[in-house]
């Protein structure tokens, strides 16, 4: 589709509040990532223990995306959007103005922050249902492209820590999101024809197909890797080449904002190519780049390149999977975005994790690296067998239009 009708398929606002809204929601989601070096400072946090601290959050917000897909497809996108940004900014406001004084409260607020993560299975359905088919690429991957809000909290975290203590942070985040929520609020509209709630018994029938496990997989790979590294290469750099934690933030803004940017460049590919052809070759570097970190790990400029090349690849998968989804699921978009969101951040959180318990077990985060890249075999050797079934079967005239 050119851009010229793309323009003219769905709501500009819309798109572009949901855009807006899942970008500072990923802002506050990785927030303790980025300021994970000086919690753990003031807290004497063990490796594996930073670890969690970051991973608790992208759990969280797998699990509760979960939930907030079944809230989107009760009450409306929008409504669903409104509820997940109060939640976030009042345990912000409570974690500024109280503090967090131990390892507990800050596991805590990682589970708020949890809610913020969930963004993405209200932000993406209340995009998707205003394009056609053969647009849902390149409009869930502008909407998508909302991670790039990781990019601002490892690029100003850091620093504004380094300033005015990491605590305040939780202060000063409070004024993005509250004028993300305003704007929100008169911008984005639910789109006409959205599909009347069902009972809830019937959320979850759609675990039952096959290819819904394997959307799961696809993504867990794919987002996961995004979503783990954007929260721990701050710990990474700061840990492994003793870099300053602002220094460090800045090199992982760079390799998020790549990441990020190529979200939407990966569905417009998938869209000319087929979503199938484009994800092979993208599982292809995500592998090639894991395995460069964990074989290569001394030399910064080798890993920083390992990095930005995995972090692209990564984010173009998730464009990429977000084209396939709507034409296999269309009725169940809601439910679906947060079942295969979930398991991105399921991914997230073994990623982050398995890091910080690599670190402790072997001195060393090389193993972390080298189970991930066993993941990404494994996606593309599924991904390989199920593509021939997907190209027969996938007969609805809706998205003749699309590629597979």
């Amino acid at each position: 589709m050119r851009l010229k009708d793309f323009a003219k398929a769905g709501h500009a606002p819309t798109l572009f509040s949901a855009f807006l809204y899942f970008d500072m929601s990923f802002m506050v989601w990785v927030l303790l990532g980025p300021l994970g070096v000086h919690i753990a400072e003031d807290l004497g946090l063990s490796p594996s223990e930073k670890g969690m601290m970051v991973a608790v959050p992208v759990l969280a917000g797998a699990v509760m995306r979960v939930f907030m897909g079944l809230l989107v497809d009760r009450v409306g996108a929008k409504r669903a959007g409104l509820f997940g940004q109060g939640t976030v900014l009042c345990a912000l406001m409570a974690a500024w103005l109280f503090g967090l004084h131990s390892l507990e409260s800050v596991y805590l607020l990682g589970i708020c922050l949890g809610v913020a993560g969930a963004s993405f299975a209200v932000a993406l359905p209340l995009a998707s249902r205003w394009y056609p088919p053969e647009a849902q690429g390149l409009a869930l991957g502008i909407a998508g492209a909302g991670n790039s809000g990781t990019v601002f909290a490892a690029l100003f975290a850091p620093s504004l820590a380094n300033h005015f203590g990491w605590s305040n942070v939780f202060g000063l985040v409070l004024i993005p999101l509250s004028i993300t929520m305003v704007l929100y609020t008169f911008m984005a509209k639910d789109a006409p024809g959205t599909p009347p709630p069902q009972k809830f018994s019937k959320y979850f029938q759609v675990l039952r197909e096959k290819d819904a496990w394997w959307f799961m997989l696809f993504y867990l790979v794919t987002f996961g890797g995004f979503v783990g590294l954007a929260s721990s290469l701050v710990i990474y750099f700061n840990s492994q080449f003793g870099l300053d934690p602002a220094v460090a933030g800045y090199l992982t803004a760079g390799c998020v904002f790549t990441g990020s940017m190529f979200r939407p460049i990966g569905g417009s590919v998938a869209d000319r190519v087929g979503g199938v052809r484009a994800l092979q070759c993208l599982y292809v570097l995500v592998v090639v780049s894991m395995l460069g970190v964990a074989l290569l790990p001394t030399s910064l400029s080798l890993s920083l390149t390992f990095f930005m090349t995995g972090m692209m690849a990564m984010g173009m998968g998730n464009g990429a999977v977000f084209q396939l989804l709507p034409q296999r699921f269309q009725r169940e978009m809601g439910t679906l975005t947060g079942l295969v969101g979930m398991a991105g951040g399921v991914g997230g959180f073994y990623l982050a994790s398995s890091l910080g318990m690599s670190k402790r077990l072997t001195g060393d985060y090389r193993l972390g690296f080298l189970m991930y890249a066993l993941m990404g075999v494994c996606a593309f050797g599924i991904l390989f067998k199920v593509k021939v079934r997907w190209r027969a079967t996938w007969g609805d005239p809706a998205v003749a239009r699309a590629r597979v």
